[in-house]
């Protein structure tokens, strides 16, 4: 989810000090938090809060710093449509639970008048292995179906009812260019990027919004009054007429002492190119 952005901030970090190396990689949520656990990386990224069990297995304090927000965007690959799809939550959870499998379904259609939808089977794509931004998006899909929060739940990593497996948001976008009914979530920079259409949503106040700084915004605004300390809440499906529904922070995860790096250097170099 944020590598893109992480990407120009060690490249502009590099710029002012040419001595540190930062080496920063998207191998996904559940392996950044791992590898900070066991102590062998200095800070993770993750879209997805530690939980409460994970803090206490820490064995000291960690803290979360919200570094981004951003819209996570279903992305499709659909040549002959004739307009930009519109989704709710309920068809994207039902498309997603594999009860929904051609693109021409009346329920899609019932939401896309006019729409030249296709006789065509849709493919899902989603993550392979334990991410944040899954994590985020199956946040969403509890929160909108309840056939969804019983039967799969919100997790970085889930038992897939229907679909293919992508690494990385890379490798999902890739599913999405590559597959024509494919469909799939993926983060917007990458959706750009990859030149994918993104779809309309509908929102909580059931208004359509496209993913955009300003949707994220807005939904931002929607729960900051009740930001805890600790900064872990989601940004899913809040209220408003203009939020974006499947927005989500991107937290930088380090331990609160970084004594345990036995390294002046790299502890102080670490909280410079974190301020």
């Amino acid at each position: 989810f944020v590598a893109p952005i992480m990407a120009k901030w060690t490249q502009a970090y590099n710029q002012q000090h040419p001595d540190v190396k930062i080496d920063y990689q998207a191998i996904g949520s559940g392996g950044g938090i791992h590898n900070l656990t066991d102590k062998t990386i200095q800070f993770a990224g993750s879209d997805a809060p530690l939980t409460d069990d994970q803090l206490k297995q820490a064995g000291a304090p960690v803290l979360h710093l919200p570094e981004v927000a951003g819209p996570v965007v279903m992305s499709y690959n659909l040549p002959q449509l004739n307009k930009k799809l519109i989704l709710d939550g309920k068809l994207i959870a039902d498309i997603f639970l594999g009860t929904i499998t051609k693109w021409n379904d009346p329920q899609i259609a019932a939401v896309n008048p006019g729409a030249n939808l296709p006789d065509l089977p849709i493919l899902v794509a989603h993550r392979s292995e334990g991410s944040g931004t899954t994590y985020i998006f199956t946040g969403y899909l509890a929160q909108v179906s309840p056939e969804w929060k019983s039967k799969v739940g919100q997790n970085v990593s889930v038992s897939w009812p229907t679909g293919r497996g992508g690494k990385g948001t890379d490798g999902v976008a890739a599913i999405i260019k590559n597959t024509a009914g494919a469909i799939g979530y993926v983060e917007f920079a990458y959706a750009m990027n990859g030149h994918l259409p993104v779809a309309t949503l509908i929102n909580k106040d059931g208004k359509p919004v496209d993913p955009s700084i300003a949707g994220v915004v807005a939904a931002s605004k929607a729960v900051v009054d009740n930001l805890p300390a600790d900064f872990r809440i989601p940004i899913i499906d809040p209220a408003g007429p203009d939020a974006y529904p499947i927005s989500g922070f991107t937290y930088l995860i380090i331990y609160k002492d970084l004594g345990y790096l036995k390294d002046k250097d790299k502890a102080l170099a670490t909280v410079q190119f974190i301020q």
